[in-house]
C-alpha cells in the first residue's frame, strides 16, 4: 500500500508542475487538442447524471472481502476481491443486490493499488480538478493534456480502479484474476474455450450468493471489456447487462496480424505486463501459512505464455520451417484463432461500447454496434478521439458525453434496477467528429454518404514540400501513366501508427501523432484540391493499389489524412496489407454501389497465402478502420502511401524475407487505376 501511495505522490507533483507551466489556463482541452468551452452548452445528461453519480449515496461505506476462492468446474480455484456497501457504522448490508463483475488479467492487485491511491483523502478530486484545468493546446506537448485527461474521463475508476460511488449506490462489485493470471490457479489460456467458460461460472457462482440478488452486470476495459463482449453471446440468464470500453471483437487484425503483418508494438508490452504481473505472489499467504503451492508449481510450468509465438512469427525463416503451434495459430479454424475472434452477432443482452478512433481495437468498435442484433437503446455507442491509454479523454463537460463512469452508472441502473435516468434518449450513437467536435447519430456510418471513387494521380498538388512524391487526388482517371517507387524505411517511427500501436504512450509529440510531414518524408502523398464546403466522411474505406514489387512479397501501409490550409497533416485512420495477404474473402466482405469494396475481409491464414510475382501488376485492396470525420473548408484530403509500417507492425518473418525489403512501386495507369472508395458527403478531387 506504501509504495502504491508513493507513486501517486510523485505523480500528483508532476500534475502540479504540468499545471504552473499552464497556470492562468481557462480553458479545457478537448480530446483531440481542440478548446472546448468549460460552460456546458445543452448536454443536461452530463450535469444530471454526474450529480447523481457523484453525489451522496444510499450507503456511506464500502466492505471488502480479499481473495474470495471460487472453485471452477474442473477444480481449478480463481480468486476475487468482492466489494460490498456498508452503513455508517461499517456493518455490511445484507439485502441482496445486483452485481457486477470484472475478470481481470491483469492482476487484481494492480486494481487494489490504484484503488488504495483513490482513497487518499481529497486526492481523486484533486487530480480530476488539475487534469481538466491543464491547458497545453498550441505547445507541442498537446498530446501529453490529451492523455491526462483519462483522468476527469472517468477512466481511473471504470478501468483501472474500483468505482466507490457505484457501489454505494447500492451494488456489488466482484473482480477476479483470469485463470493463470493474478493470484488464480491455472494457466493462462488467453480468451480460449476454458477461460470463456470461467467467466460464465464465475457469473453464476456471484448470482447465487446470499449477498446478490441473482442480476449481473459486467464492466472493465479492454482484456475485461473483451470477457464480457464473450461472456454477452448467448449469455447466461443472470448477465442482464455489460459496459465494455476498448473492447475488441476480431484481434488478429486489430493486434495480432493487422494487414498479414505481426503487430510488434502494442503485443510485445502486452505479453510483457501479462506475464510478469501473473508472478507477483500473494504476498500475505507467506506470512500466514496459506501460499497456494499450486499456484507457484503451475506459474514455473509456464511463466511466458504466448511470447513462444510471438518470437517464432518474428524469427522463423521461412514457411517450410513454421513450428506447429505456430502454424495452428495462423490456421482459420484453429482453436487459439477462435479464441480472439468475437462473434458479436450472437450478442444477447444490452450493450454499451465505448472506442477511440486512435485505440488498438479501433477497427472493431462501430463494427461490434452493427453487428450486435439488438435495437437501438438496447445497444449503445461512444467513440472518442482517444488512445488505448486514454478512454474517456473529452467526455465530462460542456456538450461532450459524459464521464465514463457517470455513463456506466445510469446503463446498470437502467438494466439491473429498472430506473431510466434518460439514457433510453441517449444516443443511440455519440460520436467525437474527427475536424469537428461531439455529434448524436441514429447510425453509423452517417445516412447521406455516398461511397465514390477518387483516383491517385502523380500529377503535383503543390500541397507539400515533404513528401517523397506530391501527388494528387481527383475525380477523374489520370490521363497519363506513371510508376511511383516507395522504399521501406523508419520515418513511421514518427506517426500516428505508431501513437496507435504503442496505445498512445508516443502521443506526447505533437510533431508526430498529430502531423505526419516527418513519416511522409518517405511516403508517397496524395492530395485533393481543398474542399469549398464543410465534407463528411463517415464509414469504412478501401484503398485500391495498383502495385508492382521487386521480390516476391511486399508489405503497404495507407493512411487518410486531413490537410489543414497550413499544410499539417493529421492522420484520420490507417489500413496495412502484406502482398501475399491479399486474398478476399468475398462471403465476409462489403461493396458499395459502385461495385468497389469498401471493406475487403482478408482470412490472413497460410493457407490463403497468394506469391506476388515479381515485375507483375498485382492490385491490392486495403481496408482502412471505419472513421467519421469532418473536412472544414480550405482543408485538403491526402492519402499516404508507405512501403512498411515499422514499428507498429512487421511482415511474419518468412514474408520478411521473401519481400528482400526492396523498393515497392505503385503503377497510376488509366487502364488500371488506383483509388480510394471514399464515403462521403460530396464529391473530393
Amino acid at each position: 500500500m506504501l509504495s502504491g501511495r508513493a507513486v501517486t505522490r510523485q505523480f500528483v507533483h508532476m500534475l502540479r508542475k504540468a499545471v504552473a507551466v499552464a497556470a492562468g489556463a481557462t480553458m479545457v482541452v478537448g480530446a483531440a487538442g481542440t478548446v472546448v468551452a468549460q460552460e456546458a452548452t445543452g448536454s443536461t445528461h452530463t450535469e444530471e447524471w454526474t450529480a447523481l453519480h457523484d453525489g451522496p449515496q444510499q450507503y456511506p461505506e464500502i466492505h471488502i472481502d480479499w481473495d474470495v476462492p471460487i472453485q471452477m468446474s474442473d477444480g481449478v480455484v480463481l480468486k476475487a476481491n468482492v466489494y460490498r456497501p456498508a452503513d455508517s457504522s461499517g456493518t455490511v448490508v445484507e439485502q441482496p443486490l445486483p452485481t457486477i463483475v470484472n475478470l481481470t488479467p491483469y492482476s487484481k492487485l494492480l486494481t487494489t493499488l490504484v484503488d488504495s491511491a483513490l482513497a487518499i483523502p481529497g486526492l481523486q478530486p484533486l487530480t480530476m480538478d488539475l487534469a481538466r484545468r491543464i491547458n497545453l493546446s498550441g505547445t507541442p506537448i498537446s498530446g501529453f493534456g490529451d492523455l491526462l485527461h483519462a483522468l476527469d474521463g472517468g477512466t481511473v475508476r471504470t478501468v483501472l480502479g474500483v468505482d466507490h460511488h457505484l457501489i454505494r449506490s447500492g451494488y456489488t462489485l466482484v473482480v477476479a484474476d483470469v485463470r493463470g493470471t493474478g493470484f488464480s490457479q491455472g494457466s493462462w489460456e488467453t480468451l480460449g474455450e476454458r477461460e470463456q467458460l470461467d467467466t460464465r461460472e464465475v457469473i453464476h457462482w456471484a448470482s447465487t450468493q446470499p449477498w446478490s440478488n441473482g442480476d449481473i452486470a459486467m464492466s472493465g476495459g479492454s482484456y475485461a471489456g473483451i470477457n464480457q463482449l464473450r461472456a454477452a453471446e448467448n449469455a447466461p440468464l443472470e448477465l442482464k447487462a455489460i459496459f465494455p470500453v476498448e473492447p475488441g471483437s476480431d484481434l488478429m487484425r486489430d493486434v495480432v496480424a493487422p494487414g498479414g503483418g505481426v503487430g510488434t508494438t502494442f503485443l510485445p508490452l502486452w505479453l510483457s505486463n501479462v506475464n510478469q504481473t501473473k508472478l507477483v505472489p500473494d504476498i500475505q499467504s507467506m506470512f500466514n501459512g496459506t501460499f497456494d503451492w499450486e499456484w507457484l508449481h503451475e506459474r514455473m510450468s509456464d511463466p511466458n505464455t504466448n511470447v513462444d509465438l510471438l518470437i517464432q512469427a518474428l524469427l522463423t525463416p521461412s514457411l517450410d520451417d513454421v513450428p506447429p503451434a505456430l502454424e495452428a495459430a495462423l490456421d482459420a479454424d484453429s482453436s487459439f484463432r477462435e479464441g480472439i475472434l468475437g462473434h458479436p452477432e450472437r450478442i444477447t443482452v444490452p450493450t454499451f461500447v465505448y472506442g477511440g478512433w486512435h485505440d488498438i481495437f479501433a477497427n472493431s468498435a462501430t463494427k461490434l454496434y452493427n453487428a450486435i442484433p439488438l435495437p437501438a437503446g438496447k445497444k449503445q455507442l461512444v467513440v472518442g478521439d482517444t488512445y488505448h491509454a486514454n478512454p474517456g479523454a473529452g467526455t465530462g463537460y460542456g456538450v461532450a458525453p459524459p464521464r465514463l463512469d457517470v455513463m456506466q452508472r445510469v446503463w446498470f441502473d437502467k438494466w439491473l434496477k429498472g430506473i431510466d435516468h434518460g439514457i433510453s434518449d441517449f444516443g443511440p450513437i455519440n460520436i467525437w467528429q474527427q475536424g469537428g467536435g461531439w455529434i448524436t447519430m441514429a447510425q453509423f456510418p452517417q445516412h447521406d454518404v455516398n461511397h465514390r471513387r477518387v483516383y491517385l494521380s502523380a500529377a503535383p498538388s503543390g500541397s507539400t514540400d515533404d513528401s517523397l512524391h506530391d501527388g494528387s487526388l481527383t475525380s477523374v482517371k489520370p490521363k497519363d501513366q506513371a510508376t511511383l517507387t516507395v522504399a521501406p524505411g523508419l520515418t513511421t517511427v514518427c506517426s500516428r501508427d505508431t501513437a496507435q500501436g504503442s496505445a498512445g504512450m508516443s502521443a506526447i509529440l505533437d510533431l508526430c501523432a498529430k502531423d505526419s510531414r516527418i513519416a511522409e518524408s518517405n511516403g508517397l502523398t496524395f492530395t485533393s484540391a481543398p474542399v469549398t464546403e464543410p465534407t463528411v466522411i463517415s464509414g469504412p474505406i478501401n484503398v485500391h493499389l495498383n502495385t508492382i514489387h521487386d521480390a516476391t512479397d511486399g508489405y503497404w501501409n495507407v493512411t487518410i489524412n486531413d490537410v489543414t490550409p497550413e499544410g499539417v497533416s493529421t492522420v484520420l485512420s490507417t489500413g496495412q496489407l502484406t502482398a501475399s495477404m491479399r486474398t478476399v474473402d468475398e462471403a465476409r466482405s462489403a461493396r458499395s454501389a459502385n461495385g468497389d469494396y469498401t471493406a475487403p475481409y482478408n482470412p490472413i491464414t497460410i493457407g490463403s497465402l497468394h506469391p506476388v510475382v515479381a515485375g507483375t501488376a498485382t492490385p491490392l485492396d486495403i481496408a482502412v478502420i471505419p472513421t467519421q470525420a469532418i473536412l472544414q473548408p480550405g482543408h485538403r484530403l491526402r492519402v499516404d502511401v508507405f512501403a512498411g509500417n515499422s514499428p507498429k507492425a512487421l511482415a511474419f518473418r518468412p514474408l520478411l524475407n521473401n519481400t528482400q525489403l526492396k523498393p515497392q512501386h505503385l503503377r497510376l495507369d488509366p487502364a488500371a487505376p488506383s483509388f480510394v472508395n471514399l464515403p462521403s458527403s460530396r464529391p473530393v478531387g
